[in-house]
């Protein structure tokens, strides 16, 4: 059956609980959870979900092994607990890799690293991960890629993730337990009343106006944290700093599916990782923020500095023409004085605030991908006294759409997908499952042959597909399709974007803000 996550909502006035700011994974995972203990809850972004910051990630969950050389203990031990909580409910798009870290002996002593790592091994109660342990470079496999010289390195074990998928996921699971998701709609005001907030949002692509009333609303906007609060008429507050990051994507610079860390003489670090199969990814950079939001992108003094990087380590090496895609984003951290942008803390910070009459309003500033769920338990806790809700926490044990693999395994559910749809090519099927876990159901169902799954764009993307993410996972347009929802633009052709886009066109009548069971 199909539920219907907008439910008519032009021209109506709809009265919620909770009212969520943001549509990245700070305000994806709060929805789900607030969703998930019986609140009325509505989420509007402006532009698509994961559109920014948080597609613009590592694609790592992670504890923060740096951070540990900044004593941020409690947070580490905090991320490294929840990489073991996400392998479990979402282990189609969180997938355990291994990390080689080449010892560089005039910045570090390994007495040093071999701490920190045992230390990393044990502070979060690891479970599902092996130890990290040293290696000789010289001798093991990972280390043929090096140039001669480095020896002595350390392997140990974090996480890759899809980082807009698991934004989507979260909203897609508080949709599917009754909030409403709106992407591509603006929270153009709001006061605050006696009984609550009285919001005005606009629809950006038709301009109708969607009228809510909460009884509390969380910023979770970001970047854009302050000119929200503006329009709600709040009192200025200690702004966050801007931090950007930047990424780029080159041809696989090594064989195998281990990653690097690298450190660098300005003593930060830069990792090196897989990526879709054909690709490394070389990432990131800390640069302070002073642009436009609005046109975020690498600069080419950060692309030198990640080839330069890059160059220090491999035997092949890599220059600005070798990039076949970057990306960067804008991170709204804590302002915590510290005096390079790379030292800046990754913890989150709510603040609380009762506006007119009382009414609650929650700022959240920072946080990291791996941390959002429990940053989401600490704000609802925040919020509990004035909108309710159950007490008991729950999205730590709950699968993710798609997650309830057997035995949290995509092999097994992989080995049951060939034997139902043998007529899928295999690298499309494993795509598909590492995408959608169990929801692959709702794209192949009663398939018999790739004709069934209707037109096909190129890159084994197929109508079926396609559509599945317009009516269940709010894809308005190609861009949504090929770089959020997928990682497909990387390698698809001109002419078959084109021949996308032409198809999503068509579709434009049709509502794109529905969720399937």
């Amino acid at each position: 059956m199909r539920i219907h996550a907008a439910q008519n909502l032009v021209s109506q006035t709809h009265t919620v609980d909770l009212l969520i700011v943001g549509g990245g994974i700070n305000g994806s995972g709060i929805a789900r959870d607030a969703a998930g203990r019986g609140l009325r809850v509505c989420l509007v972004e402006r532009s698509d979900l994961a559109a920014h910051t948080s597609s613009a990630s590592t694609k790592l969950i992670h504890g923060g092994l740096r951070y540990l050389e900044h004593f941020e203990f409690r947070l580490v031990r905090e991320a490294l607990a929840e990489r073991e909580r996400l392998l479990g409910i979402a282990p189609h798009i969180v997938r355990p890799m291994r990390f080689v870290l080449p010892h560089v002996s005039e910045l570090r002593p390994r007495w040093q690293i071999r701490l920190g790592l045992l230390l990393y091994d044990h502070l979060g109660g690891r479970k599902r991960l092996p130890p990290s342990e040293p290696i000789r470079l010289d001798r093991d496999p990972t280390g043929a890629a090096l140039k001669p010289g480095f020896v002595h390195g350390f392997t140990y074990p974090d996480c890759s993730v899809d980082d807009a998928r698991l934004v989507v996921l979260n909203a897609l699971d508080a949709a599917l337990r009754g909030a409403v998701i709106l992407p591509r709609t603006r929270l153009e005001r709001a006061q605050a009343a006696g009984d609550g907030w009285r919001a005005t949002c606009v629809d950006v692509n038709s301009g109708r106006t969607i009228d809510v009333r909460a009884r509390a609303l969380i910023n979770a906007a970001g970047c854009w944290v302050e000119p929200v609060r503006r329009g709600m008429g709040l009192k200025d507050f200690h702004p966050p700093r801007l931090v950007q990051g930047s990424h780029i994507v080159v041809d696989r610079l090594f064989p195998g599916e281990h990653a690097f860390l690298l450190q660098n003489p300005d003593r930060r670090v830069v990792f090196a990782i897989p990526y879709e199969d054909r690709f490394t990814l070389i990432g990131t950079t800390d640069v302070p923020f002073t642009g436009d939001l609005e046109a975020v992108s690498i600069s080419p003094a950060e692309i030198s500095y990640l080839c330069q990087t890059v160059n220090r380590f491999f035997k092949h090496s890599v220059g600005p023409a070798d990039v076949r895609w970057s990306y960067s984003g804008v991170r709204a951290l804590q302002d915590d004085e510290a005096a390079e942008a790379a030292q800046v803390t990754r913890d989150y910070d709510l603040k609380l605030e009762l506006a007119a009459a009382g009414t609650p309003v929650i700022t959240v500033i920072g946080g990291k991908i791996t941390t959002y769920r429990k940053l989401a338990e600490a704000a609802l806790a925040l919020i509990r006294p004035f909108v309710g809700g159950t007490l008991e926490s729950w999205t730590a044990s709950a699968p993710l759409p798609g997650g309830d693999l057997p035995d949290g395994q995509t092999e097994i559910a992989l080995d049951k997908f060939r034997q139902r749809w043998k007529f899928v090519p295999p690298h499309m099927l494993e795509r598909l499952a590492r995408t959608y876990g169990t929801r692959v159901e709702l794209i192949l169902a009663d398939a018999r042959s790739m004709a069934d799954l209707g037109e096909c764009f190129g890159g084994d993307l197929t109508a079926a597909e396609v559509s599945y993410l317009r009516d269940t996972e709010w894809a308005f347009t190609a861009e949504d399709v090929l770089w959020r929802r997928t990682k497909l633009g990387l390698t698809m052709a001109n002419h078959n974007v084109l021949q996308l886009e032409a198809f999503m066109a068509a579709m434009v009548g049709e509502s794109h803000t529905r969720a399937t069971v």
